[in-house]
């Protein structure tokens, strides 16, 4: 079974692994809404993204509800059902105002609860 820390170092680790193919790729919110290349680059990592937050426990959601966990599930949930009619330049705003702070609170998160000693007492 998967944890809420597994979980949680995946979405880190997918947060910085787009971040850099945003940064290399000079994916922009302008680009991305003409560029069905870059589309199909950040699509796969923000679902994926998504799919961790949605199967977090809700016991460590409620425990962190200044996180947009919903949001971020919800951006995962349009993608999947209405890929055509996804809004490329929200989710290039997503991508350079949202995706750094939400993936650096989250890393914050996990140093926090391994440095207390309670991830093995995640769900």
């Amino acid at each position: 079974m998967k944890t809420d820390l597994y979980r949680l170092r995946r979405i880190v680790e997918m947060g910085n692994q787009l971040l850099e193919v945003v940064e290399e790729e000079g994916i922009t919110a302008e680009t991305l809404a003409a560029n069905f290349k870059q589309q199909w680059l950040v699509a796969t990592p923000l679902f994926n993204i998504g799919e961790q937050v949605n199967c977090l426990s809700a016991e460590f959601v409620q425990d962190y509800p200044d996180q947009p966990w919903s949001s971020v599930a919800g951006l995962r949930h349009r993608l999947a059902h209405n890929y055509e009619g996804t809004n490329w330049t929200m989710i290039g705003s997503v991508l350079s105002d949202d995706l750094a702070p939400f993936t650096k609170r989250v890393e914050e998160i996990v140093s926090e609860k391994e440095q207390v000693g309670t991830s093995r007492e995640w769900h």
